[in-house]
């Protein structure tokens, strides 16, 4: 299909799709945004069901880009590393990077939407809350079919093409794979999870000041005061299950706790706030205090699902295209999946802004490009699972993650840790995954035999690291 696009029509407006719609707006695009919710900033923002975002590098591109930064920046704490909380009571910080250039930040979902909306409407897109996307029909351009649940109305919108932003249970992709069968494939996890809350212990207020030479300025606003470290992303590890905690800016953290579906102990088997409770009393001593409100929150919040879709075609010719959860949903076990939907986002505006004449051509391109990250990033994302509810706490993962800092610093432009390429940097992730497997591979052969640092031959090391990896740019 060959044509000038002016206009573009945009399923979902959560983060994803507000963000692609501030790039595309600031571009010169008419956008319009279909949102299946109430308007946020109106009906609030429901909670119960998200993990809280972990913003790193490839995300902070997107924002920049767009101009949002700083704003969003405001909104989020930063986490220096994982603080592991193991059975016996004892807490330890495993920093991400280096020093505080290499960390990730905490950020509400809910509070980071409400920015993107706000941020997308000062661009120039106009959002259509309450329409529920029905059913979609392929013929010349796409019409979409809505229905507003708040009044039982429908609507109809014809547009030239779609971009489906609107998540792992996207409307969209179910109307695509009617006209042309996707190819959808679901890995579900086998483990589900639920939200909890560690509230704030209160509030620090600081006398007002005058603005000196000596630096003193005017505080008038409270300081929250976290009742656990706030820069950190806590851990409970427990082998097949854990529980993890990040930190809100107004002091409280969102606790997720991860658990198999079947089994014992999972979500089959631990179904009241009782049972819960026992459970937690057992495995989670320390964490349990930390929850006052842990019957009413076990009680009302859902278990989610963890699941990863993979996609054979992520689009129709050039007339719909899907992207961020609703073409490669993973599960959120790296902090990546909102960092690799803005990824999509960044690319597909480039994309569409540079070649608005055929669209065909620049979905197809898009997918070529984003789908072999899309899997690499998948597959860690599982990986990661492993690593946090068990191997934090293993001694022979411990002494490999050491060995990697002291050959990363030994050989900075050549040994860079997996979690550091992913996370503090925008190398494609197949790239990461690749390297990554070479570097682990090295680290195994090196550590095989060894319980410590100091009996690990590291001219052995030096020289297999020359061998095996070549320098990055």
């Amino acid at each position: 299909m060959t044509q000038h696009i002016e206009t573009v029509t945009l399923v979902g407006g959560g983060l994803v799709g507000a963000l692609l719609a501030t790039l595309l707006a600031q571009r010169g695009f008419a956008v319009e945004v279909f949102e299946r919710r109430p308007d946020p900033r109106q009906a609030g923002y429901a909670g119960g069901r998200s993990i809280n975002l972990a913003l790193a590098e490839r995300g902070l591109h997107g924002l920049r880009l767009a101009g949002l930064s700083d704003e969003i920046m405001r909104l989020a704490v930063m986490m220096r590393g994982r603080m592991v909380h193991h059975r016996d009571g004892h807490a330890e910080l495993l920093r991400y990077g280096r020093d505080d250039s290499e960390v990730i930040w905490s950020l509400s979902r809910g509070r980071l939407n409400i920015a993107l909306i706000d941020a997308a409407e000062r661009a120039g897109a106009r959002f259509h809350f309450n329409r529920r996307l029905e059913d979609a029909t392929f013929g010349d351009g796409v019409t979409l079919r809505f229905h507003d649940d708040s009044d039982g109305s429908t609507h109809e919108h014809h547009a030239a093409f779609a971009l489906g932003c609107d998540g792992a249970g996207s409307a969209l992709r179910a109307a695509m794979h009617r006209t042309q069968p996707l190819g959808e494939r679901i890995d579900e996890l086998g483990h589900g999870y639920k939200e909890l809350e560690i509230p704030q212990r209160g509030q620090v207020h600081f006398p007002a000041t005058e603005a000196t030479g000596a630096g003193q300025v005017s505080k008038s606003e409270p300081d929250p005061v976290f009742a656990i470290e706030r820069n950190a992303l806590h851990i409970w590890p427990r082998g097949n299950y854990m529980c993890i905690a990040l930190p809100n800016a107004e002091g409280s953290f969102t606790v997720t706790l991860f658990l198999p579906s079947h089994g014992d102990p999972s979500f089959d088997t631990i179904t009241t706030p009782a049972a819960a409770r026992a459970f937690f009393e057992r495995d989670f001593t320390d964490l349990l205090p930390l929850v006052p409100d842990f019957d009413a929150d076990f009680a009302a919040n859902p278990v989610g699902v963890l699941a990863t879709l993979h996609l054979d075609r992520w689009h129709i010719d050039g007339r719909a295209l899907l992207l961020g959860d609703a073409a490669h949903a993973i599960v959120p076990f790296h902090g990546q999946g909102m960092n690799c939907g803005f990824e999509d986002a960044v690319e597909l505006a480039e994309l569409l802004d540079a070649h608005r004449d055929d669209l065909a051509w620049t979905f197809a391109e898009f997918e070529r490009r984003r789908r072999p990250n899309a899997e690499a990033i998948a597959t860690m994302a599982i990986e990661n699972y492993t690593e946090m509810r068990d191997s934090v706490a293993d001694a022979g993962f411990l002494l490999r993650r050491e060995l990697g800092r002291v050959l990363a610093q030994r050989h900075p432009q050549r040994f860079v840790p997996r979690y550091s390429m992913v996370t503090f940097s925008r190398m494609p992730y197949a790239q990461a995954f690749a390297r990554g497997a070479v570097q682990d591979a090295l680290l195994r052969e090196l550590a095989e035999g060894h319980s410590r640092i100091d009996d690990i031959d590291l001219a052995r090391a030096d020289a297999l690291v020359h061998e095996r990896l070549t320098p990055l740019a």
